[in-house]
């Protein structure tokens, strides 16, 4: 009964950190609640009136989500410098209050600093919301001059309770965290290969959702180790364990990617490409089942079972595990492979590299292990991850990009953008209320908070309106329901505070509902609750987002045609960044530092994603354009992935026995890198002529440029690797209205 109840918890405990990688979310929920909680019972010991806890409640609210720093050390300057600043800022606020042009022009000059602050960083952000957000609780709330020492005793209480539950009651620190993030990627690394038993026993019917899980799974995979990637300076003891672990993440990643590929080419009468896997709602190729002897399928359902149980029980030690560890590194030998077709056999070596790769992040993160029964072939894996671990080369390279300035920086544009749509939101804020205005400044000031162009303000501003309308109604139910209790609304207040910030990197339309429903309630405590507050903060949260948008399209604008050809062209920099300096070590160039190439890869890419979704929009109204985003943006995945491929072979090069440095591939990848610069010219300059090349297979450039030689010992891998890159790029050109020409014969 034990064994079963610790298997339970276990399986919970992965599903948990599968689906909230880090506990990040959680995590902020607990935090705010513990703060606001705390707060209330130390304010309702001191016998403070309502009014007075809803204010400790906002403040703890505030002084809790602002602050973002990794270091606990930051987190504690930043906390407090946010006292003074908040008692600054709800001090003006009382005194400004009901001085209306004076106070408004103050509020505009206000909102104006707190913008510019991101320039400052993740300090200087923290402490503009907190400016900003305890002028708004100081208009919340109604304070006035002879309230203020009161008023400053609440926040002190909220600061320092907040304080308390951050590095007391919810800690997190930056090696806890990091750890948290490697159990989150095993657990999706395991759902992965689970996906992948879902494809290799999917009927035709079924191959569409199988194909999807799998999309969704290597893209999930693929969001935590970025994640992993941002937390390994502050979480790891030295830079030469953070590059171990980079390196390993990165391994498993490619691995299951790989499995994944090769499983579904292997179901399908065509090798798959690669693009199926990253371009979501594309079609399943046409497949049938597992080419070969009914055998070799039942050995590979048995294997893949043992991979996902390989994956979850890596650091548990025992000959049972061992004897499942060995049998999957077998197949790296050719001898070892069981009988079926080739296209099968492909799937297997597949299964035995990613097997290589999860005993690889077991010694990054675990540290050694039993060897005692380890097989001649588990042995020589070992003994090339720690040749490849010993070659680790920790030298950085510094660079300086050209920054922009004045009104081009991007915190000053969006300073005098902000400045300007809430000096429209207070006009007509106090067109449709003299008593609640700044509900459109503070609805104008945060579809401003994250976005860079107007189509990403277009699509927060519509979102939280609609989870605002939402929000209104349960806010009307909820009101209803707790009448005049007053702690029972404070316990409301309290889920809702904790489902907003579980829900806020999920939905933003969804974090907006609760924020709107927790307002309701908060209207209830004050005993301002009406049907037309309601109503009001609904047109008051429409007047704000209109009043964003018009000043983000008039005002110093960055449309999002000009914002994703940006992002477009970083990436493809990036792209040919690392095609270039994996190719040229593959033909014998000098190691350089490919891990943090592939990162700046990988991070353009995740800011260019981001920058399309006002394209790729459900709502958008071009259908055309929206398909082409989503099509550029896959293919773009597809070459990412194949570049780090390359990546992850290159280095392999001072140790791995097959792979040897060839010359030639230099000049049989420089059309591909060629291509790469062609598509960044046009797509930065559209009057640029140059054009893309197509023609021979880069296998027949390698036998072509040395009389007809084969390759030696550069493996298919890398072949297969620089064929694929080559054709998405050739395919990008395409979507991107470059003209593609072969050349004469």
């Amino acid at each position: 009964m034990k064994a079963a109840g610790h298997s339970v918890r276990t399986r919970l405990q992965d599903r948990l950190a599968a689906s909230d990688p880090g506990l990040l979310r959680l995590t902020a929920g607990l935090r705010t609640v513990g703060a606001v909680a705390l707060t209330l019972a130390v304010l309702a010991a001191l016998d403070f009136e309502v009014t007075r806890l809803v204010a400790g409640a906002m403040g703890a609210l505030v002084a809790t989500f602002s602050i973002r720093e990794k270091q606990r050390s930051a987190q504690a300057v930043t906390l407090a410098l946010g006292l003074p600043v908040a008692l600054v800022s709800v001090s003006l606020g009382a005194v400004l209050g009901e001085r209306v042009v004076i106070g408004d022009a103050f509020f505009v000059v206000l909102i104006f600093c707190a913008v510019y602050g991101r320039r400052f960083g993740e300090r200087g952000t923290a402490l503009g919301l907190i400016g900003f957000q305890l002028y708004f609780v100081s208009l919340f709330i109604g304070a006035s001059p002879a309230e203020l020492p009161l008023l400053w005793a609440v926040l002190t209480v909220a600061f320092a309770c907040s304080a308390v539950v951050r590095f007391a009651v919810v800690p997190v620190t930056p090696t806890g965290l990091l750890a948290r993030l490697r159990q989150a990627f095993r657990a999706r690394l395991a759902q992965l290969v689970s996906a992948h038993l879902a494809l290799l026993d999917a009927g035709p019917e079924e191959v569409d959702k199988a194909l999807e899980d799998v999309r969704t799974g290597t893209a999930r995979l693929h969001e935590t180790a970025l994640m992993i990637q941002t937390r390994l300076e502050e979480g790891t003891p030295d830079e030469s364990t953070a590059r171990l672990v980079q390196r390993r993440i990165a391994d498993a990643e490619i691995a299951a990617e790989r499995l994944g590929l090769l499983l579904l080419s292997a179901r399908s009468a065509e090798r798959a490409d690669t693009l199926t896997l990253h371009l979501p709602g594309a079609p399943a190729p046409e497949v049938g089942r597992l080419p070969g002897p009914e055998e070799a399928t039942a050995v590979l359902r048995r294997d893949l079972l043992a991979l996902r149980t390989l994956v979850l029980r890596t650091g548990t030690p025992g000959t049972g595990v061992a004897h499942v560890r060995n049998r999957l590194l077998a197949y790296r030998d050719e001898e070892n492979l069981p009988p079926a077709t080739p296209a099968v056999r492909d799937v297997f070596r597949a299964v035995g590299e990613a097997a290589r790769a999860v005993m690889g992040l077991r010694l990054a993160l675990d540290g050694p292990q039993d060897e005692s029964d380890d097989t001649p072939a588990t042995a020589r894996s070992r003994e090339e991850l720690d040749a490849e671990d010993a070659a680790i080369d920790v030298e950085e390279e510094s660079e300086r990009a050209d920054r922009p300035r004045g009104l081009q920086r991007p915190t000053t544009r969006a300073a005098v953008q902000v400045s300007v749509g809430s000096t429209l939101a207070i006009v007509g804020g106090e067109l449709l209320s003299a008593d609640r205005w700044y509900w459109a400044v503070l609805t104008c000031w945060i579809v401003f908070i994250n976005t860079a162009s107007t189509g990403e303000i277009l699509v927060k501003g519509y979102r939280r309106l609609l989870g605002t309308v939402f929000g209104v109604a349960a806010g009307i139910v909820l009101a209803g329901v707790v009448g005049g209790h007053t702690w029972t609304a404070f316990a409301l207040v309290l889920v809702l505070v904790f489902a907003m910030f579980y829900t806020a990197p999920l939905s933003y339309t969804l974090m907006s509902f609760f924020v709107t429903a927790m307002l309701g309630l908060l209207y209830t405590l004050l005993h301002t609750y009406s049907w037309e507050v309601l109503v009001l903060r609904l047109e008051e949260t429409a007047l704000g987002a209109a009043c964003g948008i018009v000043a983000a399209a008039l005002v110093l604008p960055v449309h999002t045609d000009r914002r994703t050809n940006e992002l477009l062209v970083t990436a493809l920099e990036r792209l040919a960044e690392v095609t270039e300096a994996a190719v040229g070590q593959l033909s014998g160039d000098p190691a350089v530092d490919l891990l943090d190439r592939a990162r700046a890869l990988d991070q353009a890419l995740g800011d260019l994603r981001a920058a399309t979704q006002p394209l790729t929009h459900p709502v958008t109204p071009l259908r055309a354009r929206r398909a082409t985003a989503r099509y550029v943006v896959a293919l773009l995945e597809t070459c990412a992935y194949h570049a780090r491929s390359l990546a992850a072979t290159a280095e392999l090069l001072p140790t791995h026995p097959s792979i040897a440095a060839d010359p030639r591939l230099r000049t049989a990848a420089g059309r591909t890198v060629r291509n790469i610069g062609t598509i960044t010219a046009r797509v930065t300059d559209e009057d640029a002529t140059a054009v893309v090349e197509t023609g021979p297979s880069i296998a027949s450039l390698l036998d072509a440029s040395d009389g007809g030689a084969r390759y030696g010992r550069i493996t298919g891998r890398v072949l297969r690797h620089l064929e694929r890159l080559d054709e998405a790029v050739v395919g990008l050109a395409r979507p991107l209205d470059v003209p593609v020409v072969a050349p004469e014969r």
